[in-house]
């Protein structure tokens, strides 16, 4: 498998490359969850390298690449355990005269075809000016409501749609004392927090009680949007689309987290870009496997991955393994450290191909 660059330590992997290619050295059934934000189906460019999955000459296109990254992703996860995918629906264009494209839908068909099975579909809130402002829809203007409102239109929620891998999953994923921390804006009344952590019967730890009630709710309306990874020193200024770049939310990714993963287990995304979700892995005590084509996000990843163990989760204190010993877990032969060079799988045959991505994709 090509690899452009990569930096393994004992408690993330991250590499340089093609996920559609890195995908399958990994071996099958060693990742725990994964959770990733996949390009919009055609409403963004980000690179004009054909193994971009937005650079498709169109929808079909796009699908036909990326059904190849969702069958990868079955096989590699663990029975029993997810897959985590953020998405909007898209709009077809900014005239004021729009129409969405039902892109969770598909999302949702593509991975039934490939066996997964739907378990759950959340709403992310956001505030209609705040889209305005940064995404400068016409249909969200003031101005349309006052000239036209049939070109109205509504500030989109994202979507975050969570799939099962069929089969028993072996490794139950335990809250003991109950859920320790909570991802959002909404305050905790004061009284449940001397319930935190509570060991008795958890029926009364009405702390773990409070968080639960706000996860299971279908709508998450306090997520803190302008939470991310620093990103702007990923922009390229060559590429057209850069002014998109949206890390998705910590809040979302801790939120999947502990509901979908113990401590100490493998989380992959394919699409690691700023690389939010391995940083948010590593922080709450988890391993951290990303994959990114482009250099600039890759290298801005990098830089922020490192700062990851400086602000760890208090109560995420976690002993992991030694370097080996994690990649020994996906199948994967590889030295430690940043560097270019080929990586082996232990697992599948080696690629065909021995081609390097080329540092300016």
């Amino acid at each position: 498998m090509a690899v452009a660059e990569q930096k393994i330590t004992s408690k993330y992997a991250i590499y340089q490359g093609d996920c559609c290619e890195t995908l399958q050295a990994i071996r099958e059934g060693s990742v725990h969850l994964s959770i990733y934000s996949p390009p919009f189906g055609g409403l963004y460019h980000y690179s004009s390298s054909e193994r971009d999955l937005s650079n498709s000459a169109d929808y079909a296109e796009f699908f036909a690449h990326y059904d190849f990254v969702i069958r990868e992703l079955f096989r590699v996860t663990m029975p029993g355990r997810m897959t985590a995918v953020h998405c909007s629906d898209i709009p077809s264009g900014n005239t004021g005269d729009d129409e969405l494209t039902d892109f969770s839908g598909d999302i949702i068909r593509h991975h039934k075809e490939a066996g997964w099975r739907m378990v759950a579909r959340y709403c992310v809130w956001k505030e209609p000016l705040a889209v305005r402002n940064r995404t400068m829809a016409k249909n969200l203007a003031h101005k349309s409501v006052v000239e036209d409102s049939s070109r109205c239109s509504v500030a989109a929620a994202d979507y975050l749609l969570v799939f099962r891998r069929k089969g028993k999953n072996q490794v139950p994923i335990t809250h003991p004392t109950g859920l320790h921390y909570y991802a959002g804006a909404r305050k905790m009344p004061a009284e449940l927090l001397q319930y935190k952590g509570y060991k008795g019967n958890q029926i009364y730890n009405r702390y773990s009680h409070w968080i639960w009630r706000q996860y299971a709710s279908a709508f998450w309306d306090d997520i803190r949007i302008g939470k991310v990874l620093p990103f702007q020193e990923a922009r390229d200024e060559e590429d057209e689309d850069e002014k998109h770049v949206h890390p998705l939310q910590l809040d979302v990714i801790e939120r999947i987290l502990q509901l979908w993963s113990n401590p100490g287990e493998v989380v992959l995304t394919p699409f690691m870009g700023v690389g939010s979700e391995v940083f948010q892995a590593v922080r709450s005590g988890r391993k951290g496997v990303g994959i990114e084509l482009k250099p600039s996000y890759f290298r801005q990843a990098l830089k922020n991955i490192e700062h990851a163990e400086d602000e760890a989760e208090p109560d995420q204190v976690e002993m992991f393994e030694q370097d080996a010993e994690f990649l020994e877990e996906l199948g994967i032969e590889a030295e430690s450290g940043v560097g270019h060079r080929e990586l082996k799988s232990t697992a599948l045959p080696p690629l065909e191909t021995g081609e390097k991505v080329p540092a300016n994709d």
